[in-house]
């Protein structure tokens, strides 16, 4: 057993969706969370940089006195990954394209036609389709960068005209010419935008990244006797930081775990750049 917090990261708000998800599998289980409001969005950014940031953020978590990190963002995963394993040998380090790519491999047949939705740097990694042909190979895979939904998403721009426009922008003609239907909503950010996509396209099947990294944290922790003990986060208070601690940055908090910010013990962190 281990009642150390579990540290999660993210270019920003993206995340914390999966946090709820957690939280109902291991309610006993506390977490630190670290949104780089500031810096976000990672997908533009060039490897070397995103490699800076997310060492900087991982030593943060590691002072916090984590027992894991949890990379909750996909570009972070598809750049990443291996070198926050080197950096921290003594505790887990989980990636969130490894569990997606495995739910899609049970989920999917080559009958499908799979259309992976990420930031640009993720796609441009190809880090999902080596990793979903691991699993699967001869999946149909196509892949599609969406840079605008990001700072979109982080400025609460969602339930609205804007956000459909934008989603219609990059699906409507991949979607046709690739005859696609499944969508892999490949950013942690992409599943606050999943009730526009399933308005827009009913008929798409959908698999969000965000649901398969808290499966994989719960198996991850169970192999390794890492569990909290049973009534630990009993009055305990999650964590959350920023770089920057904007209105939005709350609002969207609130939004995801469903909770007003009074009832939330958020701190702010400032990370020399």
């Amino acid at each position: 057993m281990d009642n150390r917090p579990i540290g999660f990261f993210d270019s920003g708000v993206g995340g914390i969706t999966s946090i709820p998800h957690i939280m109902r599998l291991m309610p006993d289980e506390r977490i630190i969370f670290f949104g780089d409001t500031a810096r976000t969005p990672y997908g533009s950014k060039s490897e070397d940089t995103i490699r800076q940031f997310a060492a900087q953020i991982g030593d943060f978590l590691v002072s916090k006195g984590v027992k894991m990190i949890v990379i909750a963002c996909n570009t972070v995963s598809a750049t990443c990954l291996s070198m926050l394993r080197e950096r921290f040998p003594g505790i887990p380090v989980i990636g969130v394209i490894s569990p997606t790519a495995r739910e899609i491999s049970k989920l999917c047949g080559r009958e499908d036609r799979i259309g992976i939705l990420a930031t640009r740097a993720t796609v441009r990694s190809g880090a999902y389709e080596k990793k979903i042909l691991e699993f699967s190979p001869g999946l149909k895979l196509f892949s599609r960068e969406c840079p605008a939904f990001v700072p979109l998403i982080e400025e609460g721009i969602i339930d609205n005209e804007i956000m459909d426009l934008t989603v219609k922008y990059y699906l409507d003609d991949f979607v046709r010419e690739n005859d696609i239907n499944t969508l892999v909503l490949g950013c942690t950010h992409y599943p606050l935008i999943a009730g526009n996509i399933r308005r827009l396209y009913p008929d798409i099947k959908i698999i969000s990244s965000s649901k398969e990294v808290a499966t994989a944290v719960q198996m991850e922790l169970e192999s390794m006797d890492m569990l909290a003990e049973e009534g630990a986060g009993e009055g305990v208070e999650n964590v959350f930081y920023a770089s920057d601690l904007s209105e939005s940055f709350v609002n969207m908090i609130e939004r995801i775990l469903k909770a007003d910010a009074a009832d939330l013990d958020i701190h702010f962190k400032n990370l020399d750049i």
